[in-house]
């Protein structure tokens, strides 16, 4: 059952590794996800899809499945997804029926691999895939009745190096991705919209919290469930996004 806690606040999860431990468990996903062993073809949510190198690999992990099965994607209505990997959420919500689907990556080759599927399921014409760093390839005023990222969780430092296409699906450094996801994300939103994050317990909760206040924004908890990646028990959670009223405004 989801939960709803206090404002701009994410609550603790279940256990994971902390400080440099996360980033060592980081290093150890951008070989599993970037190595020679991925298939070129995968089954998930009942579908087979295209899985090109360089490319997130959704049969590592149960984030992609988990939050495609949870979203609330709006019937005739535009839903964009931030960082499309292979492009099984993005092509799951024009196949579910959302009339407009745009989808972004900024690795190139992500592009690629979500047009190939979403013209193996017969939606190309519904979907727009663009190579984009988060809203950068939108147009200004562009809006979306739902968006949605599965965010590159894990903390790097600031002087860390992007150096491998696959770093950027694990890694935001400083978590200056996730700021600028909640900053403007709002901006996008149509007036009844709705801005999802999909976030888990490798990541640092009390640093989005502290962002998240510092966007106003209110972080509320809409699914969770825990599996197990390898040794660590991973905390995946839904979390939507929405505006904090300054009631100093209104006093």
């Amino acid at each position: 059952m989801a939960s709803r806690y206090a404002p701009s606040h994410v609550a603790p999860t279940a256990a994971a590794p902390g400080g440099d431990a996360r980033f060592d468990v980081g290093l150890q996903l951008v070989d599993r996800h970037d190595g020679g062993r991925k298939p070129q073809e995968f089954e998930m949510l009942g579908l087979r899809w295209h899985l090109i190198p360089q490319v997130f690999a959704p049969v590592h992990t149960d984030s992609t499945r988990l939050f495609t099965e949870w979203l609330p994607f709006p019937v005739g209505g535009s839903f964009l997804e931030v960082g499309c990997g292979a492009g099984v959420t993005a092509v799951r919500a024009a196949l579910a029926g959302c009339s407009q689907v745009t989808a972004v990556d900024i690795n190139p080759e992500a592009v690629r691999n979500t047009e190939l599927n979403a013209a193996r399921h017969g939606v190309s014409g519904r979907m727009r895939v663009l190579h984009s760093d988060l809203y950068d390839a939108l147009a200004p005023g562009e809006q979306f009745d739902v968006v949605f990222w599965n965010s590159n969780v894990i903390c790097a430092p600031d002087e860390f190096v992007y150096t491998r296409p696959m770093q950027h699906a694990i890694f935001d450094r400083g978590y200056a991705a996730h700021q600028r996801y909640l900053r403007e994300g709002l901006a996008r939103l149509t007036e009844s919209g709705r801005l999802f994050l999909g976030f888990n317990s490798l990541g640092d909760a009390g640093r989005l919290n502290s962002l998240a206040s510092r966007c106003g924004v209110r972080l509320t908890e809409r699914e969770q469930t825990t599996r197990r990646a390898g040794d660590v028990p991973v905390t995946f959670q839904l979390l939507e996004a929405a505006g904090v009223r300054d009631e100093r405004s209104s006093a």
